[in-house]
Parts: C-alpha cells; structure tokens; sequence
C-alpha cells in the first residue's frame, strides 16, 4: 500500500517521523511520502529532515520518498517553489488544492496542474473540466482523499477527472493516528467516491514508481 501526503510534527502534524513511519508499517504500507506544509520559508529544511530518517523507514520495510506539499502559496508563485523543491531533493510535490473547506487561492489548482514539477494535485476542491483535462495532459494526478471536509467534493473529482482521462491516487492526508487508514478502508474511499470495483484496484496498486515516471 501506498500513501504519499502524511504529516508530522514539522508542520501540523502529530507524530514525529519516525512513529509515522512504524505506524504505516504496523498498518501494512510499503510506500510512503511525508509532504509536510512548505512555502519558501520553510521548504529546505523539510527536505533535509527527511532525508535524515529514510534509513530508519528502509528498517521498518518501508519506501520513504521525499515529499511537500505546497500549501496555501500564491498561484504565480507555485511553479518556481515546486521547481525549487525538487531540486533541493523532493521526490514527490504534492500541491494544496482548491478545498472547500479552507479559503484556498482562485487559480492554485490551475497553477499546479501547468507544473511540470508538480506530481500530484491534492483534495482539488470543485475543479473544473479545463483543470481536469490540463491534469489528463500533463500527467499529474488527482487525489481522492479519506480526510472530512475535503471529501465533500470527491465525486465531482472523480467525474470530470474521469471524463478527462485523468489518473487518481487514493490518500489520506495524515495528521494523526487515527487518520492512518486500512486496506479496507482504502477500499471503501475509492468505492464511496464512485469508482468502479476495477477502477479501485487500478488505483489502489499504484506504486510510487508509477507516478515519478507519469
């Protein structure tokens, strides 16, 4: 299993990295990503703290890739602090889209979704078709998120994304224990969001290699 937008106590988080990290494995993950929240202020030493544990996951069994997510910076500025982090080392960019549930910037997900150093767009909001076909060209996938409140647009994620030709990831933004989520569940996410049981299994066996050769 995999999950690639997890948070720790170096932004909102709960845990530190470690305990994540035991806490996914205990859970049966194989792959994961710690995308804490960056902006310019920050982005550097989320990448090194990183870097620091990826031993202690490789002993745990699991893959740690370097990840952020951008969070809450303005749209003009998206693409050049995405460009930035993956030079300073980041694996995976993930970029705080447009949810309903927080007074996020007009034009972030459009912003994020022309970035070619943008990986995966995350809990999207009520994207548009021309969004969701700038994500089926450019090759960056969708979330479809487990976490309350972002969840409330997840259908029409999955619908104009699907029209589009668009990939999926299913994640949970982790914050805390309890958010970390079975098999199971990861099941129902993707089901309750209105894919198909084929479409599910698609998207719950991706691997990381999948999406950093997109």
């Amino acid at each position: 299993m995999y999950d690639f937008h997890c948070h720790t106590t170096y932004s909102d988080g709960e845990l530190i990295p470690s305990e994540l990290i035991r806490r996914m494995a205990y859970t049966g993950y194989t792959e994961m990503g710690i995308a804490d929240h960056a902006d310019f202020s920050n982005v550097a030493e989320l990448i090194a703290a990183q870097k620091r544990v990826k031993r202690s996951a490789e002993l745990y069994g699991i893959s740690l890739y370097t990840g952020v997510e951008l969070t809450h910076v303005p749209p003009t500025e998206i693409d050049e602090l995405a460009h930035l982090a993956k030079s300073l080392g980041a694996e995976i960019v993930i970029v705080h889209g447009e949810t309903t549930a927080e007074p996020v910037a007009d034009g972030t997900n459009h912003a994020a979704l022309s970035s070619d150093a943008v990986d995966i767009l995350a809990h999207p909001g009520l994207i548009t078709e021309e969004d969701a076909a700038l994500a089926a060209k450019n090759g960056i996938y969708l979330e479809i998120t487990s976490r309350g409140g972002h969840t409330r647009t997840s259908l029409q994620i999955l619908s104009l994304g699907r029209r589009a030709g668009a990939s999926f990831v299913i994640q949970s933004d982790i914050h805390a224990p309890g958010d970390i989520i079975s098999e199971d569940m990861r099941y129902i996410t993707a089901r309750g969001a209105g894919m198909t049981e084929a479409e599910a299994k698609t998207v719950l066996s991706l691997t990381a290699e999948d999406i950093l050769n997109r």
